[in-house]
């Protein structure tokens, strides 16, 4: 039986629907069953509720062997620390008492930079990797830079005013990578019930790009010009405080940001195993332009 955190979320979803077609037995939590199609409400056992809440990790952990683990946004959060590690106690604690083998979690780049201990989400994220591991089950945590899907979140200013924007500098390459692909790893550890001990997997795409060079990919699929702005800190902080972030999440963020541009994406070695096949330009023709172009 695998447990799978998310399933209406972007990665979640499209891991369900690689796990269902491999008929998997899954059991998913879910805080609002009716938001799961019809079709896969049939198919998957339901706990519904909040995966970090103790009572609803034990009824989805009893009898369970790999669990798909991650973190929801909780941008009010007091702390980075509580959105992370205080968010899943429940389920570290439940993972030692109902005997769960292996989890698969969804993670951050970056451990061993010089910029890991001052990065904000990442840094609580990698702190919750070692928490995970700590509890005796095999681990595989996905490593992974920004999303390419991040950039819908700007999909009007592309649209309207022809740019997008970050704190990270134009010239900062990095590697970036499809939900698609992070999908497609995480489903088949999950189906995998050989491999033992504790790793992180990098999920890297297949090329590492600065945002100028995304922007000229984007000027060519869109056919229209699109230009990268670089914005300064304290403006990214704030609107991320006038969208509701709490102090301790928007200052959490740009902490993020700022590790980003000083290179703590770019500290894995790429290798063929970890360089995942969706291109920024692929991405851009099949999820960008449907998206800016309507």
């Amino acid at each position: 039986m695998i447990v799978l955190t998310t399933p209406t979320g972007q990665i979640g979803r499209r891991t369900l629907d690689r796990l269902l077609a491999a008929d998997a037995p899954v059991r998913v939590i879910v805080r609002d069953a009716s938001r799961l199609p019809a079709a896969v409400r049939d198919r998957v056992q339901i706990v519904e509720g909040s995966h970090g809440d103790p009572d609803v990790i034990a009824k989805a952990f009893a009898g369970a062997d790999t669990l798909f683990w991650l973190v929801p946004p909780i941008p009010q959060a007091p702390s980075v620390d509580d959105a992370y590690a205080g968010f899943s106690r429940p389920a570290l604690d439940a993972l030692r008492t109902h005997g769960v083998e292996r989890v698969v979690s969804v993670s951050a780049l970056g451990r061993g930079t010089p910029q890991a201990e001052h990065a904000g989400p990442v840094t609580a994220s990698l702190a919750l990797d070692d928490l995970l591991a700590a509890t005796g089950v095999h681990h595989r945590a996905l490593v992974m830079p920004s999303f390419m899907e991040n950039l819908l979140r700007q999909t009007e200013l592309i649209r309207s005013r022809g740019m997008f924007t970050s704190p990270v500098s134009g010239d900062r390459k990095m590697p970036t990578c499809a939900i698609d692909d992070i999908a497609a790893v995480a489903a088949d550890l999950l189906l995998d019930d050989g491999w033992t001990g504790v790793e992180e997997v990098p999920v890297l795409g297949p090329e590492d790009l600065s945002f100028a060079e995304m922007a000229e990919i984007m000027s060519e699929v869109l056919e229209r010009p699109v230009r990268f702005q670089q914005v300064p800190g304290a403006d990214f902080r704030d609107r991320l405080l006038q969208f509701g972030s709490s102090e301790a999440m928007a200052q959490g963020m740009l902490d993020m940001m700022l590790a980003k541009d000083a290179g703590l994406d770019n500290g894995v070695t790429r290798t063929d195993r970890s360089s995942t096949p969706t291109s920024f330009r692929r991405w851009c023709e099949d999820v960008l332009k449907p998206a800016v172009l309507g």
